[in-house]
């Protein structure tokens, strides 16, 4: 029994329509799961999510159809090339979304359904766990400051006494020159302190920056990194 779940449902690159059914539904099945795993905290668009349900079933197909085909092989190999260049950078998650779905694909084009749906199952359970335990997660109460200040003021010691009354913590991440270095722009990565007036801390800087920009906002992550 074990075996035959291991082992491929298409002899000798031929099948059937009951056959061809099969490995399409459990593709579509297997794409389902895949999304809905990914989707589960995590920003996933409807487009995404879409994807993710029917890049199994595409994929399996294009096996199917290629049979052994070294030239056809070659053939898919490119046009599937060129959809790289269609995309746009993603985070590593949604890439290893992807690769799983096509993996997913390639198992069921080839007849191996037992294998894509324990595959199917066992990394969109990993991914879960993952998601759910907040590895690697930024801490909630993290915030990112942004200060703009001109040029004619060192900022280096300027807001240090003012940071130092109402943050926890803070880091210096990012200074950058604007408008033709007539402004300095200072990003911090900043944890308030319980209970502060936020309108009084912005208040206190607004006096130190010559009442220029400042913004404060969640941290963000950069969706574009790996």
């Amino acid at each position: 029994m074990l075996s035959n779940i291991f082992s491929s449902i298409i002899v000798d690159g031929a099948f059937t329509g009951a056959q061809f059914a099969i490995i399409t539904t459990v593709s579509l099945i297997c794409g389902a799961i895949i999304a809905a795993a990914h989707s589960i905290k995590n920003k996933c668009s409807r487009s995404f999510a879409i994807t993710l349900v029917l890049l199994p079933a595409i994929v399996e197909l294009v096996i199917m159809l290629v049979n052994g085909s070294i030239g056809t092989g070659i053939a898919v190999a490119g046009a599937f090339s060129l959809v790289r260049f269609r995309s746009v950078p993603g985070r590593g998650q949604e890439i290893t979304s992807i690769f799983l779905a096509m993996a997913v694909g390639l198992a069921t084009g080839m007849g191996y359904v037992g294998i894509a749906i324990i595959f199917t199952v066992l990394i969109s359970a990993i991914n879960l766990i993952m998601n759910m335990s907040g590895i690697g997660q930024k801490d909630d109460g993290q915030r990112t400051l942004k200060i703009t200040i001109p040029e004619n003021i060192d900022y280096e010691g300027k807001f240090e006494d003012v940071f130092e009354k109402y943050l926890d913590k803070y880091t210096y991440d990012e200074v950058k020159t604007s408008d033709m270095g007539s402004l300095y722009k200072m990003t911090l990565g900043v944890r308030l302190k319980s209970g502060i007036s936020t309108k009084a801390f912005l208040d206190e800087l607004r006096t130190r920056n010559g009442n220029l920009e400042i913004s404060l906002g969640r941290a963000y992550e950069n969706s574009e990194g790996l």
